[in-house]
């Protein structure tokens, strides 16, 4: 009967550890900018299958100024522009909690290329180290565009930190990738309309 070096693994056990270390939990990045993952064995309703085109039908009466949706649940926003010539998706992050979660009808009232940002007063009890002003550039959490909407302190804006985006993340506005928000930026005015849902 013939050994087998210790230092030959087989392709069974080579696969077996392989796929152990891939249904490991994994951990998101948290230096308080981003959330944990669940555990894996809870249940956790996904949003690749929410992830796709709507109608604005339901959800606006008319195009005029354009429309927004965005979608808390499926964490995306559809964009309509007024002659129904051009329609967007995209993925965004969405507030952590439901408690910083708006929903309604608003519109953009301001739109801004290399916002400056300050914490909300709500922002700087909750964290008291954050800095009172970040002006604009890499280390801002608006990064690169934002649109101001009626609602105070809300926005739709860019991120720099990449990993927020598909998240709940925020604390209140929407994200969108760096490029998506500088195409949005283009294709929405004031005046444009907003539901969250």
């Amino acid at each position: 009967m013939s050994k087998i070096p210790q230092t030959l693994i087989g392709r069974r056990s080579f696969l077996a550890a392989g796929t152990a270390m891939l249904a490991a939990p994994a951990l998101a990045q948290t230096d308080e900018t981003t959330e944990i993952e669940r555990d894996l064995s809870e249940s956790v309703r996904r949003n690749i299958s929410s992830f796709r085109s709507l109608d604005w039908h339901p959800y606006f009466s008319s195009l005029r100024n354009g429309a927004i949706l965005v979608d808390t649940t499926s964490r995306a926003l559809h964009y309509w522009n007024e002659d129904e010539t051009i329609y967007k998706l995209y993925p965004t992050s969405v507030p952590l909690t439901e408690d910083l979660t708006r929903r309604g009808r608003t519109e953009i009232i301001r739109k801004v290329e290399g916002p400056s940002w300050a914490p909300t007063p709500s922002m700087k009890i909750r964290n008291p180290e954050w800095p009172d002003f970040v002006g604009p550039g890499p280390n801002n959490p608006l990064g690169t565009h934002a649109l101001y909407l009626s609602w105070q302190y809300y926005r739709i804006h860019g991120t720099h930190d990449t990993r927020k985006i598909g998240r709940q993340s925020s604390n209140g506005c929407i994200g969108l990738y760096n490029e998506h928000i500088a195409e949005l930026y283009t294709l929405a005015k004031n005046g444009t309309q907003v539901l969250l849902i």
